[in-house]
């Protein structure tokens, strides 16, 4: 892939970004086996219909990796590190809904040493019912261009 994200050094407070997906049957079956939680909210129909949900739910870490993953592409080959993520989950998701996650640039940390900086992110993600279905917070130390293109040398 040739695309390169964004570096530090290119962002701004209150930038946002974020990505949109539907959710489908296979992402649940998949996050059973990914994760090894086969808990019957999310592997057995009959159970989970005679709960609060009515059906199986997507497992919380999945929603919150499907959030990590528009940081991971707004700041492909400009990141080293993503240093921090805290996730609270505030509804349940279902196959078939449509997530759509929004990120915002909270605080922008300098760190020359590093030859960039943390960017502080401040996220939510909403169903198509526009509920917010979890919200997050993170921190990513990132490059600056000239680092990225190798134009800057660790010291």
């Amino acid at each position: 892939m040739n695309f390169v994200g964004n570096a530090f050094d290119e962002i701004a407070v209150n930038d946002t970004f974020g990505q949109t997906l539907t959710i489908t049957e296979a992402h649940i079956v998949q996050a059973c086996g990914l994760f090894g939680d086969f808990n019957p909210l999310h592997s057995n129909d009959a159970f989970a219909q005679q709960t609060r949900f009515g059906q199986r739910i997507l497992h919380g870490p999945m929603t919150s990796a499907y959030m990590t993953a528009s940081i991971g592409m707004y700041f492909y080959a400009t990141a080293v590190a993503y240093l921090a993520h805290d996730c609270r989950f505030l509804a349940p998701v279902f196959a078939g809904d449509t997530l759509t996650t929004e990120w915002r640039i909270a605080e922008l940390i300098a760190k020359p040493h590093h030859q960039g900086g943390i960017a502080v992110l401040a996220g939510h993600c909403r169903n198509q019912r526009d509920e917010i279905v979890a919200e997050a917070d993170g921190k990513i130390l990132l490059l600056d261009r000239a680092a990225v293109s190798g134009e800057a040398r660790c010291s």
